[in-house]
């Protein structure tokens, strides 16, 4: 759900990771891998995801995806959750942590600091890779990752790919100010040479990584966020102040503008697309 670092153009390695990881934005991150869990299950399903499997999840921020996959797996399962950014390993490891000792029959797991095209771990390790939200946050290293998600999992094993076209996200009922943050948001995304269509090159990436795209889905998501929920573009705001997008007076604005919306009343639509690739297994030994 969060990034890792990649190396940008002409640039050492970085952290991309720009949302802060208050408890409002953690809260939201449970809220879509509750909802994720209940909306994607056929995808998950045909990704391999599944009781007794072995489960990467690259770019798994605070690790609400990561419980999420751990219940799924169960407890002959095994979750392994890399991030780059520190904070959010540490979140993720304390979240993991947490559910096994509220319900032991979840997956066994583990947390590690990593770049999402270099993880550390094995090729051919899992039985699948999740990337969810990451691409959109390395414009220039998306192929590089998708090729090294490729290599972690076994042979006849899967890639599970979601990410967005940022190009479609509008909302309905949150007033200029809102709006306005959000387009300074994708503006900060594009001049970072970010792709903000990265998800509809999602069965692309896949197949030149040398999979076998079996699904490809893409829907539009519609959501409303609980009162003191603000989205991405919020959790940005110290990144846009940083990239001169952005004033201590803007942020006042678009504060006062959030905190006196109707929560009930603002919906949020984002095009999604997932993509389940699977790698070749190995040709079957002649008898």
């Amino acid at each position: 759900m969060t990034t890792s670092p990649t190396t940008w153009p002409g640039e050492g390695a970085r952290p991309t990771y720009a949302l802060r990881l208050s408890d409002d934005e953690q809260a939201r991150y449970r809220m879509m891998a509750d909802r994720a869990r209940a909306e994607e299950g056929e995808l998950w399903a045909a990704a391999g995801l599944a009781d007794g499997a072995r489960v990467a999840d690259v770019g798994c921020g605070p690790g609400a995806m990561l419980v999420a996959l751990a219940d799924v797996v169960g407890p002959t399962g095994h979750v392994v959750g890399i991030d780059g950014d520190p904070e959010a390993v540490v979140a993720a490891r304390s979240a993991l942590a947490a559910a096994r000792a509220a319900d032991p029959r979840i997956a066994t797991g583990e947390v590690h600091e990593g770049r999402a095209d270099s993880t550390g771990l094995p090729p051919a390790s899992v039985d699948t890779a999740v990337l969810r939200h990451v691409l959109a946050h390395n414009g220039g290293a998306e192929q590089r990752i998708v090729d090294h998600l490729a290599a972690l999992v076994r042979p006849g094993g899967h890639v599970y790919l979601l990410d967005v076209d940022l190009t479609t996200a509008s909302s309905t009922g949150a007033g200029p100010d809102v709006e306005e943050l959000a387009n300074r948001y994708r503006r900060w995304h594009q001049n970072r040479g970010n792709d903000p269509r990265v998800g509809r090159r999602l069965p692309d990436l896949a197949r030149t990584a040398g999979m076998t795209v079996t699904r490809h889905r893409c829907w539009t998501l519609r959501m409303g966020f609980g009162r003191g929920m603000r989205g991405p573009a919020w959790a940005a705001r110290d990144e846009l102040v940083r990239a001169g997008m952005a004033t201590a007076a803007d942020l006042a604005r678009w504060d006062a503008a959030f905190t006196a919306l109707d929560t009930g009343r603002v919906a949020f639509t984002l095009a999604v697309v997932a993509v389940v690739g699977r790698r070749p297994a190995l040709p079957e030994e002649s008898s």
